[in-house]
């Protein structure tokens, strides 16, 4: 079920209503059938992929508990081991056989391995990194193995998280689902609050630049340069406000609620650097993966040379999760060199990166926003062939602007990000300012008000997927 549906208008508030009137003993059961029914929204047959998986991971959870030394660490590796392989499966498989046979031809030894015909289980990445948190955390002892089967079924499934994070480690949330929670107006608006500054985020301008972004980036061959600058520069706000969008709506949705899930996003685009972006972008995932490979890897305790191998391979993998493409381990590398030099700069060069001078930190920004635009051209672009085409067509043939759609489009598409700017820069730069303008009732209701006509008028009600549904 998508969040910018109607099945999700008439979802939502049931859940909620029936939540607050059963018993707190049955509320547990009610948000895990609620949860089966908003991913079987998609393809029905694959909740099984996920009880598979919650099965495997309830007793490993309890044997590794249980377990000592080498048979905890066996425990672990099978529990990995069937997380990882059935992601495999149905997210590399076909790359995989597409590079096996590409090799074959290359060397002259034909491999032909057959290509499956199946669909990725939606959001299969996500739950398959927060079930891993479960089991690692276990085994490190940081977290009791989860006895009621339902209840790591609901930390699982929980539905406003379920499909695209945010990726929640079981200390955070595990507890929450055993809480008595009561009905709340003023947790119950905040939340709601939360969820309409996601559906602005999602509908009025990552929906709105995606009609932009579309054309361009489907008819590569038709535009110039200047055209395909426009058009990645929507498509890094399109993104962002895509994912973040969802983020919020998960957020809010859990809070009326009753749950806190983590802030998975802080203003990314305000970064003065590489490493500034990743503190603030996607940052459950950023968290993932420096608590589980980066650290593991020795994290920076380690040789200068040694740390930036380190930082590499998480951003090469971070790549890969993202997608079973090159284009996304082309956009993880990209990201790995930024990271790199950044950290080259800072220990060859310390005194100009230390010297405060005027404007450092506003360029700091463009520069960091153009970095991580330019490598958004592998993100979107369908093929590689494309992406070069793209960063060919900026370089060499810049040419003139040319609007693929509608006028109106491009028109709306520049309010919307210049309302978005607006926002975030107040909350970035002014939150003394913000957080009292927060305490006005009467500003705050305009708010929401303003924000909901600009929905109802600006929206794209078209039920688009979020972009990072298919991850």
């Amino acid at each position: 079920m998508l969040f910018n549906s109607v099945a999700f208008i008439l979802f939502f508030p049931a859940v909620v209503i029936f939540y607050f009137l059963l018993p707190h003993k049955y509320r547990w059961l009610w948000l895990l059938l609620a949860s089966c029914y908003f991913y079987m929204f998609f393809i029905p047959a694959y909740i099984l992929i996920l009880f598979l998986t919650i099965v495997i991971d309830y007793y490993a959870g309890i044997y590794i508990e249980a377990a000592k030394d080498s048979r905890k660490k066996l425990l672990l590796f099978i529990s990995i081991f069937a997380n990882v392989g059935i992601l495999c499966v149905f997210k590399y498989y076909n790359f995989l056989a597409d590079n096996i046979t590409y090799l074959g031809a290359l060397f002259s030894a034909p491999v032909n391995v057959p290509h499956w015909d199946i669909i990725l289980p939606i959001g299969l990445s996500f739950h398959t990194f927060q079930a891993m948190s479960y089991t690692i955390e276990v085994y490190r002892g940081n977290q009791k193995a989860e006895r009621h089967l339902g209840i790591y079924a609901l930390y699982v499934l929980f539905f406003p998280q379920l499909v695209a994070g945010p990726i929640e480690r079981p200390m955070n949330i595990l507890h929450q689902f055993y809480q008595n929670v009561h009905f709340d107006y003023t947790r119950i608006v905040s939340g709601l609050r939360i969820m309409l500054l996601g559906f602005f985020m999602k509908l009025v301008v990552a929906d709105r630049l995606a009609l932009v972004v579309d054309s361009v980036y489907n008819n590569l061959s038709q535009y110039q340069g200047a055209t395909i600058f426009v058009a990645t520069t929507f498509f890094s706000i399109q993104i962002y406000c895509d994912f973040a969008g969802y983020s919020l709506i998960a957020l809010g949705s859990a809070r009326v609620l009753g749950f806190e899930l983590m802030v998975n996003f802080k203003k990314p685009y305000f970064s003065a650097s590489i490493s500034d972006f990743w503190k603030r972008w996607h940052i459950s995932l950023s968290g993932w993966f420096r608590d589980y490979v980066y650290i593991p890897l020795g994290g920076n305790k380690v040789s200068f040379s040694r740390w930036q191998f380190n930082i590499f391979v998480v951003f090469v993998i971070s790549g890969l999760w993202h997608g079973a493409s090159w284009n996304f381990v082309i956009w993880g590398l990209l990201h790995g060199v930024f990271q790199l030099s950044e950290n080259v700069y800072k220990k060859y060069f310390p005194r100009w990166h230390e010297k405060k001078w005027l404007g450092k930190r506003f360029m700091g920004v463009v520069f960091t926003f153009l970095l991580v635009s330019f490598a958004w051209i592998f993100f979107r672009a369908d093929t590689f062939d494309n992406a070069l085409m793209a960063v060919t067509k900026m370089i060499t043939n810049w040419g003139v602007l040319q609007i693929g759609v509608d006028p109106t489009h491009f028109y709306y598409s520049i309010i919307a990000i210049l309302s978005l700017i607006c926002i975030e820069m107040m909350q970035e730069y002014f939150p003394d300012t913000t957080a009292k303008l927060q305490k006005n009732t009467a500003l705050l209701y305009a708010k929401d008000a303003s924000m909901l006509v600009a929905i109802l008028l600006l929206g794209v009600f078209d039920s688009s997927q979020f972009i990072y549904f298919q991850f």
